[in-house]
């Protein structure tokens, strides 16, 4: 009798553990929970859909949880294809409870063969890969676009038309814009170059009068001064004055002597080395004498003396003037642009 109380006992405590065990394992079942979820089953052949994947859990006393994501790669299958697909995502659903936790995570697939397309599940690796955890396995239906034979093949949507702006024409036209700018640049240099040389005028020839001898110059002045009879009129001054400017005037065109500015001493010395003969520097010397005498010293020469003082001109200028120095004709001209 004590045997089988004994055994009943053992029993009834073998199917306490049993159900502890498998209460605990429920109670963690629904404390880690993942899930996957299209936007839509079904969609036209070519479009994206959402399929969005979370894992829900619970952390308590703080105890970490290490969550393995699937490895999505391009393809779900052959007949869908991921497009894209966002980072994962840590949200808190409830403010109150901070140790739950939903990670999520969206694809966006889509699919270029018409049928039904299963999703297979994905699976979720918890913390040192023994707990597995699958998504539940979904149905996506792709169709395709309803044609109508009754009617001719067109596009499904028009052709856009796209903006073609003097921009784009710039960018496609390069060589030709190249090239107008450049003759445009050539066009306005020859315009500036013909009215530059429009406005300037051709040379002007200016001929000027020939260059006289000095003892040509000298003779004309005497025989003027000759013809005025000066002296005569009792004018021996102005006579004696204008005489000695005659000769002053061609010692400097002849011999380069600045005679108008130099007294009768300094004219006289600056003959010492100029080659001419003993008789002009005498008959020089007479006559700017007495052409000092009487206009310094007020004196009154004899009628003869006037006569001489205007002969001794005529024979310096004759004895000391240049045989060559003949005057051309046109020697001197002179182009200018005026």
């Amino acid at each position: 009798m004590r045997i089988r109380k004994k055994n009943t006992l053992t029993f009834i405590s073998a199917i306490s553990i049993v159900l502890l065990f498998l209460f605990s394992y429920a109670a963690k079942a629904q404390e880690i929970k993942a899930v996957a979820k299209l936007d839509t089953s079904e969609m036209r052949i070519g479009q994206q859909v959402k399929l969005l994947l979370s894992i829900q859990y619970r952390v308590d006393n703080g105890k970490q949880i290490k969550i393995q994501w699937p490895e999505i790669t391009d393809t779900i299958r052959k007949e869908l294809e991921v497009v894209a697909q966002s980072k994962i995502d840590t949200v808190i659903p409830d403010k109150n409870n901070p140790f739950q936790f939903i990670q999520t995570k969206t694809l966006y697939i889509t699919s270029f063969d018409s049928g039904y397309w299963a999703i297979p599940p994905f699976k979720f690796l918890i913390s040192d890969d023994t707990n597995v955890f699958f998504t539940e396995p979904l149905l996506l239906s792709v169709g395709t676009i309803a044609v109508d034979t009754s009617l001719a093949i067109k596009d499904i949507k028009p052709p856009y038309d796209e903006s073609y702006s003097f921009l784009d024409w710039i960018k496609d036209n390069m060589y030709v814009v190249y090239g107008t700018v450049i003759a445009l640049l050539v066009v306005i240099l020859i315009i500036y170059i013909l009215r530059y040389f429009k406005k300037v005028k051709p040379p002007m020839v200016v001929v000027e009068a020939p260059n006289i001898p000095a003892h040509i110059v000298a003779f004309e002045k005497l025989d003027k001064l000759k013809k005025e009879n000066l002296w005569q009129e009792g004018k021996l001054k102005h006579y004696h004055i204008t005489l000695t400017e005659i000769i002053r005037e061609y010692i400097e065109n002849r011999f380069k002597i600045q005679a108008l500015e130099q007294t009768t001493d300094e004219i006289l010395y600056g003959f010492r080395n100029v080659a001419i003969d003993e008789e002009s520097k005498m008959k020089l010397k007479k006559l700017l004498i007495l052409a000092d005498l009487v206009k310094f010293a007020k004196e009154q020469p004899l009628p003869n003396e006037n006569e001489m003082s205007l002969s001794n001109a005529y024979d310096f200028v004759n004895g000391t003037k240049k045989e060559d120095e003949i005057p051309t004709a046109n020697k001197n001209i002179v182009f200018t642009n005026k």
